[in-house]
């Protein structure tokens, strides 16, 4: 994997810049569903990137609600968010599983000028699972607050809002960006080489 440039880093960036997006200008994001090369594995790709996008969204609002009720009903707020937030992360860590493992190494056997984005990816992947790790601890010590006081269940309910708020930034950052690599890339060379 390539050397990513700190401006590049998923953290400090906005987009990605148009020589490393090679494509996007080529393929403009209104115009992917009516390509002759839009097929099944894109609708796929889209469609788990807006699943995870709801998902994430979903336990975003729930938390921010329990916070915003002065945390009361810990119980089941415990009942209902562990058994989301595990499944929402696996599903989350399993997908770049399989990107970085299948996908990613045809993308730049398939075309060496995309090579690089998908270097930025797997870095991407690396920050999120990082994050991944700081929200699953800040999980933890928040349910393990909830037993304690009403401050101290406050207290953990907002340091762990601030990571997986920061966790769904830079994912949403990332996906963003990988569909403007993945999908230009697929309606460049069709759906068939990366099966």
């Amino acid at each position: 994997m390539a050397d990513i440039p700190e401006h590049l880093a998923l953290p400090n960036r906005a987009e990605l810049p148009s020589e490393v997006a090679i494509l996007r200008e080529r393929y403009p994001r209104p115009e992917w569903r009516e390509h002759a090369n839009y097929g099944e594995l894109s609708a796929f790709w889209l469609h788990v990137h807006d699943s995870l996008r709801q998902q994430g969204r979903a336990l975003q609002e729930f938390t921010h609600g329990f916070r915003e009720d002065d945390c009361s009903n810990p119980g089941e707020f415990q009942r209902r968010f562990m058994p989301s937030l595990g499944q929402y992360l696996q599903h989350l860590e399993g997908h770049h599983h399989i990107e970085d493992s299948h996908y990613f190494p045809r993308f730049r056997s398939l075309d060496r000028r995309v090579a690089f984005g998908f270097d930025l990816l797997e870095d991407d992947h690396d920050i999120i699972h990082r994050g991944v790790t700081t929200v699953v601890a800040s999980a933890r010590a928040f349910m393990q607050a909830l037993s304690r006081n009403a401050d101290a269940a406050r207290y953990a309910a907002d340091a762990y809002v601030d990571e997986s708020d920061r966790l769904l930034r830079l994912l949403k950052q990332h996906l963003s960006d990988e569909e403007d690599l993945v999908i230009p890339a697929m309606l460049e060379h069709s759906e068939r080489p990366l099966r």
